[in-house]
């Protein structure tokens, strides 16, 4: 009978071939130099370098980083990288990348500064060439907290409010809209038992990712404004940040708690004219690009600025409400009316139509996917005991996540400048090649088989026609 089994079997042997594995990695260290964030790095970085050292630490972080975008969740994974010196170049070894991180530790504002500095810089070249991720002429920043769970006893690891124990780092990302994954500008790790809604934190991550953002978009013109849009939960429903995001000319748009008012009083005064029906985002029609902006069914939004008392609040801030049928199985709550959901949202931008700037809130929803893709990469979980040094990979991770946002936004085009990292690396990064050395140049070939060779290829070829 005939062996209908479709897989061939395999024997595995070893040879000492130049062949690659994560070939797809060298475009990661290409956006780097095309950028100057290895330059920056081993310039912010140098006075932390040994007088005998070989290894630049600089270029350790920036291979951590490099390792941690590849899939790497601890600083072991360099190996990796330094398995294949033809691609990577010379790699520390896992006691001397230790050190380094304990080194850095030892002053972690300092150093985290630096590496913040040396992002920024490379941030401001980056959207020079490709673009500001701008929406309505903003730049917009989503701010979110997350839990990362701790399996062993960890400085500065607590328990959480949904009962698990571990760290509530805040984070911030500047949005790339629907056809990105958007870039980390903030991170800030706090216990596992740290506040929600605590003002203090919330104003010091803005100000950090405010400090990120290329000197257009974070200087103020004549009148004090800058064009940054500033999205939150419920979480950033405080007059204190909220009064620091006015007093800094940002505009913000905040989910608003709804206990706060008398809403039962405030929807009794309401016409039913009153109500306009939302928006929602559709999908395009034969002949048509891009998705289009369609009316929501049972769904509808009014004002309420004039109904209640916003006086401890920015002056201009305006208090949305949007009612909804709930979908079904879901639990109402207090402040829902006649079966209805209520949610508002507080945002002192004075113009636009009432269902464009709901809509606009309601795409802060991206930010979950935005934190979803950072613990893909590397952000899952916190491999240090100590708090500096877990301070430290947090920033290791959000370079890594830069890394790979760059390289989408500079070098691929189509489908692929839209992956989210699982997929990047599955298809992209982690290609196998083979090196040859003819004519005193080294090649990196890459199988023409492989279905995305041509997005590879593609991509070296933008990269390498960037100034660096």
């Amino acid at each position: 009978m005939k062996d209908k089994q479709r897989r061939p079997w395999l024997s595995v042997v070893t040879f000492g071939e130049s062949l690659v594995s994560h070939a797809g990695g060298s475009l990661l260290v290409a956006t780097a130099h095309a950028t100057g964030l290895s330059r920056e790095l081993s310039t912010r970085l140098g006075s932390w370098r040994r007088s005998w050292a070989i290894h630049d630490p600089g270029k350790i972080v920036l291979d951590l980083a490099v390792a941690v975008a590849l899939g790497g969740d601890c600083a072991a994974d360099i190996g990796v990288l330094r398995a294949q010196p033809g691609v990577f170049g010379l790699v520390a070894s896992d006691p001397t990348v230790s050190r380094l991180v304990a080194t850095l530790a030892e002053d972690v504002d300092a150093a985290l500064d630096a590496i913040a500095g040396a992002r920024a810089a490379a941030r401001e070249r980056v959207w020079g060439w490709a673009g500001a991720p701008i929406a309505d002429g903003r730049v917009v920043i989503d701010l979110d907290a997350t839990l990362v769970t701790a399996h062993s006893e960890k400085e500065a690891a607590a328990p959480t409010y949904k009962r698990g124990f571990g760290f509530h780092p805040l984070l911030a990302f500047a949005d790339h809209g629907d056809g990105g994954t958007g870039e980390p500008v903030a991170a800030l790790l706090r216990p596992g038992n740290a506040g929600s809604n605590t003002a203090a934190d919330h104003i010091e991550v803005f100000d950090a990712a405010l400090a990120q953002l290329p000197a257009p978009w974070r200087t103020p013109d004549e009148h004090g404004r800058r064009p940054v849009l500033v999205r939150t939960d419920t979480a950033g429903a405080t007059h204190g940040f909220t009064h620091h995001l006015a007093a800094m000319g940002a505009e913000f748009s905040v989910g608003a708690y709804l206990h706060h008012f008398d809403i039962h009083w405030v929807l009794a005064q309401l016409p039913e004219a009153a109500w306009t029906p939302a928006y929602q985002v559709g999908k395009p029609r034969a002949g048509q690009q891009g998705p289009i902006i369609e009316p929501r069914d049972g769904a509808w939004i009014t004002e309420a600025t004039a109904l209640v008392d916003l006086s401890c609040w920015p002056a201009g801030t305006r208090l949305i409400l949007r009612r909804e049928r709930p979908h079904p199985g879901a639990q109402l709550r207090i402040t829902d009316v006649d079966g209805h959901r209520i949610v508002g949202v507080l945002t002192n931008t004075p113009t636009g139509q009432l269902p464009d700037l709901e809509l606009r809130h309601r795409r802060h929803a991206r930010v979950e996917d935005r934190i979803r893709n950072a613990k893909d990469t590397g952000m899952r979980n916190l491999p240090f005991h100590d708090l500096t040094h877990n301070r430290v990979w947090l920033a290791i991770t959000a370079l890594a996540a830069d890394l790979l946002a760059w390289t989408q936004r500079l070098a691929l085009t189509g489908a692929a400048a839209r992956y989210e990292p699982k997929r990047l690396r599955l298809r992209i990064l982690s290609v196998a090649g083979r090196l040859v050395r003819t004519a005193r140049r080294t090649l990196l070939k890459i199988p023409d088989t492989w279905p995305w060779a041509h997005d590879i290829t593609t991509a070296y070829a933008h990269l390498a026609a960037l100034t660096p």
